[in-house]
């Protein structure tokens, strides 16, 4: 298998301890770390960062991203204790050994966004800076409700910081009503790795290939070699933390937490 594995394990259960074992039963390597034993990453101190390093390099994984809530917050909330959390943040990746963070850009009104465009990559710009010299590559993940939810907004990003990579998520593309196809053609060229999560025409999110995310296609043309599970397929510890107002729907049932990450990591796996 030309790809390697990393996924959001808090999605199988919030405890570091089985997450770690839900990625060694599923053959994932790789963690990108969000919930750790209730906290999300971005509030754990550097100690408890040292405990979950240990952990892992004990079961054989690492982390491959922080998969941090930098970003994620509205464009007219303080931005000066969030910038000194993400500078936290750069310190936890270097003691978990992660060479990824991954960001967004920030909750704008939908029928206004372009109004916001100068303070958003001023913001952008600052977390990029606070980050020169540290060896972390920072990667804006295309979600719904922040400035870069579309392609071309994505874009304009990438141009403006060509040194902030890409996450392609398929099902945000979705849920913004962006052909995955068109978006690819526009991005592809700044993508450093992919969410590996589909949805449906209404925005339901389903496993790998049961969508209309196009998948097999994106697998094709992507160049990179990780791709992280987002599962997305139950409702689990901290998630309704993740998302603003409007809630992902979920179009599959399953019995609990770690079967939906276990059907998740199936069905990419199928589809690979």
């Amino acid at each position: 298998m030309r790809f390697k594995l990393a996924a959001f394990a808090d999605e199988a259960d919030g405890r570091i301890s089985e997450q770690i074992k839900a990625m060694r039963d599923n053959g994932v390597d790789y963690l990108e770390i969000r919930g750790v034993d209730g906290e999300n990453i971005s509030d754990i101190s550097l100690d408890k960062a040292r405990e979950v390093r240990r952990q892992l390099d004990d079961a054989g994984l690492a982390v491959w991203s922080l998969g941090s809530p930098y970003g994620k917050t509205g464009i007219c909330d303080d931005f000066s204790a969030h910038l000194g959390k993400f500078k936290h943040g750069l310190e936890l990746a270097e003691v978990l050994g992660a060479k990824h963070i991954r960001m967004f850009s920030f909750y704008v009104p939908s029928d206004d966004a372009e109004r916001y465009r100068d303070v958003v990559m001023s913001r952008l710009e600052q977390f990029i800076c606070a980050a020169e010299g540290s060896g972390i590559i920072l990667c804006h993940e295309n979600e719904k409700g922040i400035y870069g939810d579309i392609a071309s907004r994505c874009e304009e990003i990438h141009k403006e910081f060509p040194q902030l990579k890409a996450v392609f998520d398929p099902a945000n593309f979705i849920q913004c009503g962006q052909d995955t196809k068109e978006a690819w053609e526009k991005l592809s060229a700044y993508v450093e790795y992919m969410h590996i999560k589909d949805a449906t025409s209404d925005g339901s999110v389903v496993p790998a290939g049961k969508g209309t995310g196009n998948l097999p296609y994106l697998l094709e043309q992507y160049k990179g070699s990780v791709l992280t599970l987002e599962p997305h397929l139950s409702v689990f510890d901290g998630f309704d933390k993740l998302e603003a107002e409007e809630k992902t729907k979920m179009g599959y049932c399953y019995p609990s937490s770690r079967a939906a990450f276990d059907a998740a990591v199936n069905a990419l796996k199928e589809l690979i």
